[in-house]
């Protein structure tokens, strides 16, 4: 595929293309978030035509939630975004020639919360849409008691929707009360035993509670369960740092490292380990790789460039 574009490309470049055969696929763009309107990454999102001649498509999402398909034949496709543990959505999309077509943004919620609104009243699911948003609005703004008012008020009609109890969870951890934020993340973890989300913020409830030994547990558990999943090695590996045990946490970011290349911060916390190990070139690699990513941590920035500044040697 990319040496048949690559010819294109010469053939175009000294004019032996017709100018009508540049334009003869179409491009699918478009985003996958979750119900709070976070990104939702490696989130499958698969494009069938419907124009009499089956064919499929498969991509994933990238970090930025982001999905975009090239080669598509022009016409109608269905295209549904799905991810582990949540209910799959569809749409119907028409891909046209030339510009890429953009598709109207997923949001996925829990198989809980999709059937909670499959039995509830149009009007009903809208409501809880609304004050879902409005709620994580708050809890953004810092108005935490009247984020943490707003969760509870949907609980009473919806108790099984696992996104409820964590975000109430996060509104717990907000203000310090860890045994109530303990109780609902590990509800959201019940309801939704894949939640990874889930996972890491019940163990940071009882690494900031004092209880380290809970923490080690749900996170050996966790990644024992899933040793494939980056997000949760990279959390565990943060964990490791912060009790003290830097091989510990250098074996878990180098695998994080080779399940989720994109994670800029996994290349920050691994130049830091190499100072202590004093291995002084590779953490220079490692902190300038980091840098290179783009990373959005101010202060890990501010800490990079400075290490950067001591370790390399003065011109």
């Amino acid at each position: 595929m990319k040496s048949a574009l690559i010819a294109a490309g010469l053939l175009l470049g000294i004019g032996l293309l017709a100018a009508p055969a540049q334009a003869q696929t179409g491009t699918a763009r478009g985003k996958v978030l979750d119900a709070a309107g976070q990104p939702l990454q490696d989130a499958k999102v698969t494009l069938e035509f419907l124009g009499g001649v089956t064919r499929k498509f498969e991509v994933k999402t990238n970090k930025k939630g982001e999905f975009t398909q090239v080669g598509l034949q022009p016409g109608p496709y269905n295209i549904t975004a799905s991810k582990e543990g949540l209910a799959p959505q569809t749409q119907q999309a028409r891909i046209s020639f030339g510009d890429p077509t953009y598709i109207r943004e997923f949001r996925l919620v829990s198989r809980a919360a999709a059937q909670a609104a499959a039995s509830s009243s149009p009007s009903a699911v809208e409501a809880l849409k609304t004050n879902f948003r409005k709620a994580a609005d708050l809890l953004q703004a810092g108005k935490v008691d009247e984020a943490e008012a707003a969760y509870k008020e949907m609980l009473v009609s919806y108790p099984s929707v696992p996104e409820i109890h964590f975000n109430l969870g996060l509104a717990y951890a907000e203000k310090k009360n860890w045994p109530a934020a303990q109780e609902s993340l590990a509800k959201a973890l019940e309801l939704r035993p894949e939640y990874t989300e889930a996972t890491m913020e019940l163990v940071k409830a009882y690494y900031q509670g004092g209880n380290t030994d809970k923490a080690m547990e749900i996170l050996n558990q966790a990644t024992a369960a899933k040793p494939d999943d980056g997000k949760l090695l990279f959390s565990q590996a943060v964990f490791f740092i912060n009790v003290g045990k830097p091989a510990e946490a250098r074996a878990a970011l180098e695998k994080a490292e080779a399940l989720d290349p994109s994670n800029a911060e996994v290349q920050y916390h691994l130049g830091t380990i190499c100072i202590g190990a004093n291995e002084v070139p590779k953490a220079i690699e490692k902190l300038e790789k980091y840098l290179s990513m783009n990373p959005q941590n101010p202060q890990n920035v501010a800490t990079a460039k400075g290490l950067l500044a001591a370790l390399k040697p003065k011109k």
